[in-house]
């Protein structure tokens, strides 16, 4: 059994009951990214994989903001200098964190409060739900820096939650996407009041953490494999998966649980 560090440098980081609660810690600057932010929570999330004591994730926000994406002075300056031998280092850095993020085996949850945009608002993509404050302004405005929309997956992962259309609408025009917007879209499960945000965030990770964590690993490993699938291939892996999860104990508790009229008590083996 693999116990999660917590002792990280350029994020917060705790651990409540097998849940991971991390948060960008600049809430002076509405929390931006750096070089090494990027790279510690990118290796923070590969090694996610093998904590078994870690059941879920919440990544909150700090100081009424999520995160203002990558930050003016320590990333964007420098970033008009490399060569393009070094600016691609980075972007594949910057993917990596998703890519990170996705495969890492445990349910990520994002508490949106507040400025979500740029490399911000594709962290809370990546993650597998989204909770949001009504004052939750989240926008992809890589357009607006004379970029392109295409940043981190979010021309491939944001269709899949949003539409093609809507996603296209946010991607071209980098506009902020409001709090209920993204509701009724289905970015946000959910949208509270900003001082009920974590409250909501934690009650939703908990409920997660005390189902099997095997198969939340294999729900989460299908959900990212099957986009490449055709249903064929999908309907298959699926068979493949289950039958896996038929073989852990939390199956035959789960069944015991029933026989005896009792809730079942998972223990993700």
């Amino acid at each position: 059994m693999t116990t999660m560090r917590t002792n990280v440098e350029h994020f917060n980081c705790e651990v409540k009951a097998g849940i991971a609660v991390i948060c960008l810690d600049r809430p002076e600057r509405k929390n931006p990214l750096t070089f090494e932010s990027y790279g510690e929570l990118r290796d923070w999330f590969r090694d996610l994989v093998y904590a078994d004591d870690i059941k879920a994730v919440v990544f909150n926000s700090n100081g009424g903001n999520f995160s203002s994406g990558g930050d003016v002075h320590d990333i964007i300056a420098p970033l008009t200098k490399m060569s393009m031998k070094e600016l691609l280092a980075f972007t594949r850095m910057t993917g990596d964190l998703v890519k990170a993020m996705v495969n890492c085996g445990k349910p990520v949850i994002a508490a949106v409060d507040g400025v979500c945009v740029g490399a911000g608002a594709i962290i809370a993509m990546a993650s597998d739900l989204r909770v949001a404050s009504h004052d939750a302004k989240t926008a992809f405005l890589f357009t607006r820096v004379g970029l392109a929309g295409c940043d981190m997956g979010a021309c491939a992962i944001l269709p899949r939650i949003i539409g093609q259309g809507r996603a296209a609408e946010l991607l071209y025009t980098g506009r902020s996407m409001s709090a209920d917007e993204g509701e009724r879209w289905g970015f946000f499960s959910q949208v509270v009041d900003a001082g009920e945000l974590e409250t909501c965030a934690m009650a939703l990770a908990n409920r997660i953490a005390s189902g099997p964590g095997f198969g939340n690993m294999m729900t989460k490993t299908m959900l990212a494999q099957e986009w490449s699938m055709s249903i064929e291939q999908a309907i298959e892996a699926e068979a493949q998966a289950q039958a896996i999860c038929m073989q852990t104990k939390d199956f035959e508790r789960a069944y015991k649980a029933f026989v005896r009229k009792q809730k079942p008590i998972f223990e993700g083996d």
